[in-house]
């Protein structure tokens, strides 16, 4: 809660006092500022009302922040409140509130009639008590909830220091793709070399010597590979040679093979390390 307590005496000799003081310029155009508004020149025969010069009074959050404050300030003993002191005190605070003309709340007045009831009761003489213990202290209910009220305030102010997100710290944010995505291992040229060194071996077993000519199309080989993987989702690699037709037919097969994957028209991929390869179109058909 924050008070102001006006100065009504003086107020013209404190202006003339600190006039030689003023700065030439405020915000680089006036010359000072008058209930917040800026003044460019000083004013001939100037009155400043006396609720124009505030002092500021400590912010308090309630009546037992303000009550907490005053003991803690003078290090009074919680457990042995002086109350006289304490409650003198506290009905300045409430006075100066008053000649504010501020608004005071009505739980400052019930605990300013609270403290007045206890240093009331601690004046007069304690009536014993009926087993013989102890009478009950007038100002334990009020020890009790200050003792509280402070751990609590204390918790809140442990829970303040910790970092915060959006004051202290901010969140990272990174987009990710949630859409799972199967990724194929890469293809190595040695993968390449065995599964070919296999189609090899495979065709030399079928090697016959029967002596002749044969004209072999790379050209039409890509095409034929290509219209045998139109209907197709996968095709082994081994599946496109013919063993049978011998070693020149695989070679240019292979290269067949080769240039198709060049041209981007084919992929030639693994399931997995060491796995058959497989090829298939690199576009959809239509």
């Amino acid at each position: 809660m924050s008070s102001v307590l006006p100065d009504p005496g003086g107020a013209e000799q404190a202006l003339a006092a600190a006039g030689d003081t003023l700065p030439q310029t405020v915000d680089g155009l006036a010359v000072a500022r008058l209930y917040g508004q800026p003044l460019f020149e000083m004013p001939q025969d100037l009155y400043i009302p006396p609720d124009a010069l505030e002092v500021f009074l400590e912010a308090f959050e309630g009546p037992l922040d303000l009550l907490l404050y005053l003991i803690r300030r003078q290090d009074f003993n919680i457990l042995d409140i002086p109350m006289a002191q304490v409650t003198r005190q506290y009905l300045e605070y409430i006075e100066q509130i008053r000649r504010s003309n501020l608004e005071l709340a009505a739980e400052y007045l019930l605990m300013a009639a609270m403290l007045i009831e206890i240093k009331s009761r601690m004046l007069l003489p304690r009536p014993p008590a009926v087993d013989g213990a102890e009478p009950e202290d007038p100002r334990a209910e009020l020890v009790r909830r200050l003792l509280e009220y402070e751990r609590m305030k204390l918790a809140a102010q442990q829970l303040d220091a910790l970092p915060q997100a959006g004051r202290d710290f901010w969140r990272v944010q990174v987009a990710v793709e949630r859409t799972p995505r199967s990724l194929l291992p890469e293809l190595g040229a040695g993968e390449l070399q065995q599964a070919w060194a296999d189609v090899l071996r495979r065709a030399r077993l079928n090697a016959h010597h029967t002596i002749g000519r044969e004209q072999i199309s790379m050209r039409e080989i890509m095409s034929d590979v290509l219209r045998r993987l139109h209907d197709r989702r996968w095709a082994e690699f081994g599946e496109l040679f013919e063993p049978a037709r011998g070693v020149l037919h695989a070679v240019v097969t292979f290269i067949a093979l080769l240039e198709l994957a060049r041209e981007g028209l084919v992929h030639i991929t693994q399931a997995e390390a060491y796995a058959p390869l497989y090829l298939r179109l690199a576009y959809t058909p239509s």
